[in-house]
């Protein structure tokens, strides 16, 4: 049995977690053909949980490996399919990011991908929590 339709269900890749998610929308195939798997990735987005971050004024900071990932030219141009995620993710206000990095970030710019040690970096500056 064939397992194509001529509709599907749309899905999005998150930039900073790089996981699949649900948009809500439906694609359908003009020509009513079934020429479509159940789910369609058509592009990067957010999900909810990062989209929330996003809206709160918080820049994600996604670590990837260079080896790894496929630019060249290190992680300053990689385009979000090229980037090898470790796993490793912090969240800073734009505020923050901007001081502690002296650059100004888009206000639309959701993340940035960083070469492993930057987070371990941050997290070293931060006072540890004394209970």
């Amino acid at each position: 049995m064939n397992d194509k339709s001529h509709i599907s269900l749309e899905r999005h890749v998150c930039l900073v977690c790089g996981v699949a998610y649900d948009t809500g929308n439906l694609l359908l195939d003009k020509r009513l053909r079934a020429s479509m798997e159940r789910h369609t990735t058509t592009g990067w987005g957010l999900c909810p949980e990062h989209q929330k971050l996003s809206d709160d004024g918080f820049v994600a900071l996604v670590e990837c490996d260079p080896q790894r990932s496929g630019s060249p030219s290190g992680a300053a141009r990689m385009k979000p399919e090229q980037a090898y995620r470790t796993g490793r993710l912090a969240h800073l206000k734009r505020n923050v990011f901007a001081k502690v990095f002296n650059v100004p970030i888009e206000a639309n710019q959701p993340c940035v991908f960083v070469e492993p040690g930057v987070i371990e970096q941050l997290q070293s500056m931060v006072a540890p929590a004394t209970s």
